[in-house]
This record gives C-alpha cells, sequence and structure tokens, in this order.
C-alpha cells in the first residue's frame, strides 16, 4: 500500500514542495488526521502529545486559506503558552508562509514591544502570540481581532496549567466575525473542555493515542555514579549523543554544570528562567540546528523546549516525584520515536531514586560506573540487567 502524502490530504503543490526541500515528505499520524477538515475551513479539534506535529496540522491549512491583511489588523492567530513555542512556531511555519507571501510573527512578553508594533503596522497576516503580550497591544489599540479569520489554540491544557486560560478566554470573545477555531491539547478535560464547548463549533474530533509519554516508550538506565566524576560521565554520555537534555534542579545548577562540560571540551548552554530572552532563544536555536550538543535545563524552562531527534535525556538531580521523571524523559520520546533516559545518582540518592522506581513500576538496577566506562558510549546497547544478574 502506497504511503499518503500531504498532496493526498489537499495540501497545495507549492506547500509540498518546500515541505518536500526540508525533508518532510509524510504526514504524522494527527497531520493525516486533521489536515483535509482544517481545509475545508472545519472546526477542529486534536488531542496529541507535544513533539506529535501539531504545528504543520494547523499551520497547513491555515497558509493555504489565509487572506492579506491590512496594518494591524491579522486574519490568523495562534495563541500559545510560551515565548519559545511562539518562536518555535514561526521558525517552523516561516519557509512556508515565505512561498505563500504570508507575513508570520511571533509576539510576546520579555522583547522590545515597539519593535512587535512596527511589524504589525507594516501588516502581519499571522500572528503567533502568548496571551498577555496579546492582550497589551490590544489594550493599546496597535492591534485589532476584528479581521481574524482563523484561531488556534495550541497546547490549551498548558496554558490553564500555567494560569493564562482568563486571558485566552478575553481574547476568544473578542472575536465576533465568522472564523475557524483549531484547537490542540494533550488533554481535553476540565477547562479545555470548557474552551471547545464555548468557543467551537461542532468540531471534529481527534486522538493520538498514548498522549501521555509512558515510561515503557523510552529505554532507562540508572547510573551509580561519585561526586568527583558525574561531570564526566555526563561528558561522555553527551559526547556519543547527538541531541542531550539534561536537569538540574537549580537554575545555579544549570549554569555551573553547563560550565563544567564546557571545561570537558562539550558545547552545552544553560536553559532557565533568569537568562536574557535572546541568550534562551539563542540556545535553544543552535540546539535545535545541532550548534551545541547538550542544553542544561531547569524543570521550568524545558517547558519551552520542543524540539524532535532529542536522543538522551540526563537526570543529573534526582527529579522530584514520579510525575516530573516522565515529565523530563518524555523529551526523548517525540513523534513516536523511542529515546535513551539515564539517571546519575550519587550514593546518598539511591534510596530517594529507587522509591521513585517503585512509584513508576520499574525494576531496573542501579550499577556503578566511572567516566572511563567503555560502555557509557553506547548505553542502548548494553543490557544492564545481564550485567547485575
Amino acid at each position: 500500500m502506497t504511503a499518503i502524502g500531504f498532496a493526498d490530504l489537499g495540501v497545495d503543490a507549492d506547500l509540498v514542495s518546500v515541505l518536500s526541500e526540508r525533508g518532510i515528505e509524510s504526514p504524522f499520524p494527527i497531520q493525516s488526521l486533521t489536515i483535509a477538515d482544517g481545509l475545508a475551513g472545519r472546526d477542529v479539534c486534536g488531542k496529541a502529545k507535544t513533539g506529535s506535529g501539531k504545528t504543520l496540522a494547523f499551520g497547513l491549512p491555515i497558509l493555504q486559506l489565509l487572506s492579506k491583511a491590512k496594518p494591524g489588523r491579522p486574519t490568523a492567530l495562534a495563541l500559545v503558552p510560551t515565548r519559545e513555542l511562539a518562536v518555535q512556531v514561526c521558525r517552523e511555519l516561516e519557509p512556508l508562509a515565505a512561498c505563500r507571501g504570508i507575513r508570520i510573527h511571533a509576539i510576546y512578553g520579555g522583547a522590545p514591544i515597539e519593535k512587535q508594533i512596527s511589524a504589525l503596522k507594516r501588516g502581519v497576516e499571522f500572528v503567533v502570540a502568548t496571551p498577555g503580550r496579546m492582550i497589551d497591544l490590544i489594550d493599546r489599540k496597535e492591534l485589532s481581532v476584528e479581521g481574524i479569520e482563523r484561531i488556534v489554540i495550541d497546547e490549551a491544557d498548558r496554558m490553564a496549567d500555567m494560569g493564562f486560560m482568563p486571558q485566552v478566554e478575553w481574547i476568544l470573545r473578542g472575536i465576533e466575525g465568522e472564523h475557524q477555531t483549531l484547537l490542540f491539547s494533550a488533554t481535553l478535560d476540565g477547562m479545555t473542555a470548557g474552551l471547545i464547548s464555548r468557543y467551537q463549533h461542532d468540531p471534529e474530533m481527534y486522538a493520538i493515542d498514548g498522549d501521555e509519554p509512558t515510561v515503557s516508550e523510552m529505554e532507562h538506565r540508572f547510573l551509580a555514579v561519585h561526586q568527583m566524576d558525574r561531570v564526566r560521565v555526563a561528558a561522555a554520555i553527551v559526547a556519543s549523543s547527538n541531541r542531550t537534555i539534561i536537569f538540574t534542579r537549580t537554575r545555579w545548577g544549570a549554569d555551573k554544570l553547563a560550565q563544567a562540560l564546557e571545561d570537558e571540551g562539550v558545547d552545552a548552554a544553560p536553559m532557565h528562567g533568569d537568562l536574557r530572552q535572546e541568550k534562551r532563544e539563542k540556545s535553544l536555536s543552535d540546539f535545535s540546528a545541532g550548534r551545541i550538543k547538550a542544553l542544561v535545563a531547569t524543570d521550568v524552562a524545558a517547558r519551552g523546549i520542543h524540539v524532535d531527534d532529542v536522543d538522551v535525556v540526563i537526570h543529573h538531580d534526582p527529579p522530584s516525584d514520579a510525575k516530573t521523571y516522565v515529565h523530563r524523559s518524555g523529551r526523548t520520546a517525540r513523534a513516536g520515536e523511542s529515546g535513551l533516559v539515564v539517571s546519575l545518582v550519587l550514593w546518598n540518592e539511591e534510596l530517594e531514586v529507587r522509591k521513585l522506581m517503585r512509584r513508576l513500576g520499574m525494576k531496573h538496577p542501579i550499577v556503578e560506573v566511572f567516566s572511563n566506562d567503555p560502555r557509557l558510549a553506547d548505553l542502548n546497547a548494553w543490557d544492564p540487567a545481564a550485567d547485575a544478574a
């Protein structure tokens, strides 16, 4: 049976060509399910986890159908929970928008509002915005939602978790003309269900199974390490990997570890809330492009990291609970791919880590390693259970 392509879903040839140039030939499941209805102008509700391909699922229909905008009056709006996601959505859709002469712009706090106002005055068809800055620009009368034809609510569950739902609803209530609404979320209950009932009209509902990453989707290694050798063990793992995200509990710890990895010859950068926005964007861009091999992140900052092809997650500091372990680890189980999760365990952390494993129903040995251990070059191929037997 021939695999379905984007053209089979109704995507125009020029957009398909741009995708092909980027090596994107076959749609992910959420794209296969939703794009045709999006192109038909229907409201769509998609339940799918981060990393499942949602940006193209909403981006392709919008870019194909979008009308030209007047200054300060965009014709499409995507609301997203974080500035990092706003930047990433724009970056992914810009090549497609360019082939259509469509202007797309990220609007978010922490960046100069004057530059955003200037772009809006020149004219932007597609605004990708965080709710707070969007409201600020509406209040200043620099941006109007009167021309909005298509709206996306992306990662609605995360916006609810982060307390943004009142702002989201304030914006949605102001969009009064006839419009299409596309909503994507990892869960469709609670406040997200309220959004669907109030702001979507008879939406087509789709769900991708396995929306929450599970521990069974990943390979896990628990390594007993010594305090003085822990950085070198992490460096050895990063060196044999493509992209690695390393988690620390504190911002100070992220800075210190990133510098220590650099001292070991590993290209690494910290990612946390104390960094200037330009620095965070550069680090994420460098990581996505492969210019650095490791991001050292706190749990909060990791919400803004949406990068595929992360093959290893390292828990440099143990997570605070089982949910955090799964959330951190899921950064390497995206778009249906498996990944490797490595926990570096000091002697005084072993009891805590064993409790964590019990809560997750995991039975893995904690194996002592040193930074010169040849097994670190290919942890996927190593079966620690066999060694522990």
